[in-house]
């Protein structure tokens, strides 16, 4: 469907002052070239100034039949005939022909001039390049200048070359499908006198391509993409530059031909070629066919490289892109001669962080027409048909621009919108079609602009802001057309070439149709806009209009700095604003397309204030909001915005819920945008919606919230009592912004305690605590905001080590367990730092909410104390807050889960010169497997400890540590301290363990060799006796 809107694109016409009917004509460079009906002569004019001044003429050396321009190297290429063959021209430095007497120079592809263009005198040169086939159609690339040559069975590119006057060894610019050329306004701007810095042009045959299946009438050429079209077929082909030829595609070679050898990238012969080139008696009409991507390699036409010789600067592949065929429509008003396909073009797009000399196009299109249809494409990313353009009558030829479609009929000049925009942005911003970003759909329905009447149109080509355009009245009288009308629909279908103009016309004219900026043709449109809007503001054509405005804006914003002739201020100013509009369609729409109000609010800049202010209710409706802006307010709500409400927004917001989606309320009141809203106005809101929906802990909550924001204590405490503390942490966990703000956006948000909290650190810490152990768990707060939660709340000190303890209880990932064990490590050994060499047993000092022995008896990664650590740390009557943090770091380390190497370097800070201090670094030793050295440091210290540490250490597979460590240990300590009666039960007790664990004659072996043996003798007797029982 194609919408229609009385919006005018034009703003000037003018009359170009050519003295003989024009032939042929093309624009580039800001000038237009004018080739006469059947003549050997170029004018240029200058389109930029008014009237269209003559620039210069020059003379062809043959009758121009095409004419072609390149913005990339300013030169213009032709194919002429004369004397019945046909020649392919290219004429370079042409803006010195406004020089009178200039001089021209004539040479072959690749002869350099040796003469006096060499020695500084500037001139027009004319470049002979030939072909083994007659050239029937040529294509500049506008994104390097390349040359493409379409002949009968053959496409031919050449690359193009510049070299420096002052250096004749030439420099190969890079390959095709590389922006390779200056800027067209290097040559455009240059003083024809001046030749300082004169290079000079040439071009390079890199790539011949077979296409013995379809016979070229029109070809393109864009960033290494090459397009043919047929009568009724499309080909596109992507050609890829490689320097590695092991990459270039393998296949048999065919049998030579001459000297050129051809490398076969795929043959495919079609099956009914046969009947399409040697028709008889009958019609063949083939059916139509769309192959997109891959599959278009099965279309049935091969394609053959030819190698040029000059494979040592790099190997191609050739891969399909497109192919498309149709068939003769006989029911559209065509006959079979005029059903043909025409317009083929190649348009890239370029996006303001590339620039058209250094960068790839961001996209390429490709667009070709039927009399009755056009058809675009999008190529890169990905092949798609974007629109499809149903034309009111005939077409004769269209162009393709970055922000409309030009078309010309027998009688009026037509535009339709395009979507270039809408592909190129998605290609830029990958947050498009996010609830951050958004641009209208590809898929838009195009829109056909108000028509400009002509008489006897022919031809049209575009350059920037200029339509030129040829009209000339028909010479036939109406007998002569209804006959001719009559031969031709009864005509065998065959491949006609186009009517050439009569060369006896009369009325012609060459028209210049300026079109106006794209700022201007966007206010026109959201002008004509709230004409829809005045009598429905929901009608689907003001929506359109909207999108295709905005379109609009995005292709100007999109292009390159050096190519925007509109202020950019100015135009992001109106893209705001268009997007505000279309915000507000959105937001009043049907409920499938509500979320895009999200987005273009957004982009529109507008406050939440000023959002709210343009979605007031109709009078007509007074208490109805459109879906979109509810849409929009939850999303501004709820995402933790930092931007806060004033009162009497707050107020207004709260009194929209409460009308359109109560249920909405409690996240709305907890929202951390709402802070200003009246606590007595939301408390009267929360109490009307509980007497209609019933009593929920959510609810009660944010009623709490309400009255301890108002002071009302005892209200506040009467509406917590409601509820157990483990319904209240289920209520935080169905609505964690009555606790917290923010922490939803990853690790880089800042998360605050809200009112409430601060309210619960003082009054209820437990239930703040199973509250934020209860978040954690459920994945709605992360550990390190809920560090800063306490952090800001000024228990980084206190509730802090309770989280983490509670956490470590509660949680089963491995690496919360792993972090908050070395955490937690750290804060005990801090404060055990920081205490006195003796801690005070003061019962006055802060304490944690959980003991030792409560985390020993609760959580599985507390261990039970070892029996020795008693010796050596007894507990006290009344414990301390200090010694409460050693239980916990000794649990710690007799528990399964720390790992002690991460926390000896910590322990450094703690000196060995305190029992308790010994006790630490003796079982960091232990859990390393260090007994030897563990047991010597506890006999020097406390041997009283030994027997209870070997009891639980030395077992299973230390078990021989007894007798091979410890009991020479002791026998050497006593031998030197007889009297140490510590010692001396100490040697009794191994002894004891010693014989029960060793037979007679292992215990043989211990006995020292001092004379002491008799002391050994009963532990004997008793070790024989064991194993005699045994």
């Amino acid at each position: 469907m194609v919408h229609v809107y009385n919006c005018h694109p034009f703003a000037s016409q003018q009359i170009v002052q050519v003295e003989q009917e024009p032939g042929l004509f093309c624009c580039g460079g800001g000038a237009l070239f004018v080739v006469a009906v059947g003549g050997c002569k170029v004018e240029a004019y200058n389109l930029e100034q008014e009237g269209c001044p003559l620039l210069c003429r020059f003379a062809t050396m043959g009758t121009v039949r095409s004419i072609q321009h390149s913005n990339i190297g300013d030169y213009l290429v032709t194919i002429e005939e004369k004397n019945s063959a046909t020649y392919l021209r290219a004429y370079t430095n042409w803006r010195y022909q406004a020089e009178e007497k200039a001089r021209v120079g004539v040479r072959l592809l690749g002869h350099l001039l040796r003469g006096a263009s060499l020695r500084g005198a500037a001139q027009m040169e004319i470049i002979e390049i030939p072909l083994s086939e007659r050239p029937v159609a040529v294509a500049c690339c506008s994104v390097t200048g390349d040359l493409l040559v379409g002949c009968d069975k053959t496409l031919v590119l050449f690359t193009l070359r510049r070299q420096n006057q002052q250096n004749l060894s030439q420099q190969t610019l890079q390959s095709p499908w590389q922006n390779t050329q200056q800027s067209s306004s290097q040559n455009q701007g240059q003083n024809p006198g001046s030749n300082q810095n004169l290079s000079i042009l040439d071009f390079e045959r890199s790539v011949i391509l077979h296409l013995p299946g379809i016979i070229p009438k029109q070809v393109a050429l864009c960033g290494g993409y090459v397009a043919v079209q047929a009568e009724l077929e499309v080909l596109v082909l992507k050609l890829d530059a490689t320097s590695d030829p092991k990459n270039q595609e393998e296949a048999p070679d065919p049998p030579p031909t001459g000297n050129n050898t051809h490398t076969f990238v795929t043959i495919r012969e079609p099956a009914d070629l046969w009947l399409r080139l040697n028709p008889t008696d009958f019609l063949l009409l083939p059916r139509h066919q769309e192959l997109l991507g891959d599959r278009a390699k099965d279309c049935g036409l091969s394609v053959t490289m030819e190698k040029t010789g000059l494979e040592d600067r790099g190997q191609y592949t050739v891969s399909y892109v497109l192919y498309r065929r149709f068939a003769p429509d006989f029911f559209q008003g065509c006959t079979v001669e005029e059903t043909r396909l025409h317009s083929l073009q190649l348009h890239p797009l370029f996006t303001s962080n590339q620039s058209v000399c250094d960068d790839e196009p961001a996209c390429v299109f490709c667009f070709f027409s039927l009399p009755n249809t056009g058809y675009l494409y999008s190529l890169r990313g990905g092949v798609e048909l974007l629109s499809a353009y149903q034309y009111p009558e005939k077409a004769l030829e269209a162009v393709l621009t970055d922000h409309l479609l030009h078309v010309i009929t027998k009688s009026a000049l037509q535009c339709f919108s395009v979507r270039c925009a809408a592909v190129a942005a998605r290609v830029e911003d990958p947050y498009i079609d996010t609830t951050m970003r958004a641009c209208p759909p590809c898929s838009l329905e195009v829109c056909a602009l108000r028509m400009q009447l002509f008489i006897g149109l022919r031809s049209v080509c575009v350059h920037g802001r200029h339509v030129v355009l040829l009209s000339a009245a028909d010479t036939e009288t109406p007998e002569e057309a209804e006959r001719n009308a009559q031969r031709r629909t009864i005509r065998k279908w065959t491949c006609s070439r186009p009517r050439e103009s009569s060369a006896v016309g009369h009325g012609w004219n060459l028209y210049v149709v300026g079109t106006v900026s794209p700022i201007t043709l966007y206010y026109e449109m959201v002008e004509y806009s709230q004409r829809y809007a005045e009598t429905n503001p929901q009608a689907h054509s003001c929506r359109h209009l909207l999108s295709e405005a905005h379109l609009l804006l995005r292709a100007s914003l999109l292009q390159p700095a050096e190519r925007q002739r509109t202020d950019r201020q100015a135009l992001q100013e109106a893209f705001r604003e268009n997007c505000a509009q279309l915000g507000d369609c959105f937001s009043r729409g049907i409920q499938r397309d509500c979320h895009l109000a999200l987005p273009y609010y957004r982009m529109s800049g507008l406050s939440v204030t000023e959002v709210i202010g343009r979605n007031r209710p109709f009078p007509s409706s007074p208490h109805s909001y459109g879906h979109g802006f509810l849409f929009y307010l939850k999303h501004f709500l709820l995402e933790e915005t930092d931007q806060i409400l004033s009162q009497e927004a707050a107020d207004e917001v709260i009194e929209i819920f409460s009308q359109s989606e109560p249920s909405q309320l409690v996240s709305v009141c907890a929202s951390p945008s709402m802070l200003h809203a009246s606590p007595t106005q939301t408390w009267q809101r929360l109490r009307h919606l509980e007497d209609a929906t019933g009593v929920s802990v959510p609810l009660t909550i944010a009623m709490a919230t309400m009255a301890l924001r108002s002071d009302d204590l005892l209200q506040y405490t009467q509406l917590m009592d409601r509820h157990t503390e483990m319904m209240l942490v289920y209520g935080f966990i169905e609505e964690p912004t009555l606790l917290l703000h923010g922490g939803s956006g990853g690790k880089d948000t800042h998360t605050h305690p809200t009112a409430l909290a601060r309210h619960l650190t003082h009054c209820q810490p437990g239930l703040l605590m199973a509250a934020m152990v209860a978040l954690h768990e459920n994945s709605k707060v992360q550990l390190e905001h809920a560090d800063q939660v306490f952090k800001e709340l000024g228990c980084e000190d206190g509730l802090l080590v309770d989280f983490w303890e509670a956490v470590l209880m509660a949680s089963s990932q491995e690496v919360v367990i792993q972090e908050l064990l070395f955490r937690l490590a750290s804060v005990y050994i801090d404060r055990l730092a920081h205490a006195q060499p003796d801690p005070p047993h003061t019962p006055g000092a802060s304490r944690s909410l959980k003991s030792a022995d409560d985390l020993i008896n609760s959580c599985s990664h507390y261990g039970v104390l070892y029996p020795w650590l008693s010796v050596l740390t007894p507990a006290h009557p009344t414990s301390s807050p200090q010694q409460e943090e050693l239980h916990k770091l000794q649990s710690l380390l007799c528990g399964p889960s720390l790992s002690v190497c991460s926390v000896a370097p910590l322990l450094e800070r703690l000196s060995e010169e305190t029992l308790w201090g010994f006790s630490l670094h003796l079982l960091c030793a232990t859990r390393r497997g260090q007994y030897d050295s563990s047991m010597e440091k506890l006999l020097d210290r406390c041997p009283q400890a030994i027997i209870p540490y070997a009891n639980h250490q030395l077992q299973d597979t230390h078990m021989a540590l007894w007798w091979q460590k410890l009991l020479p240990e002791l026998c050497n300590r006593t031998r030197a301290a007889a009297d140490n009666s510590i010692l001396l039960a100490a040697l009794k007790e191994t002894l004891v363990v010693v014989a029960m664990e060793t037979s007679p004659a292992e215990f043989l072996e211990l006995l020292p060799d001092d004379g002491t043996a008799l002391y050994f003798l009963p532990h004997l007797l008793t070790c024989s006796q064991r194993h005699l029982l045994a």
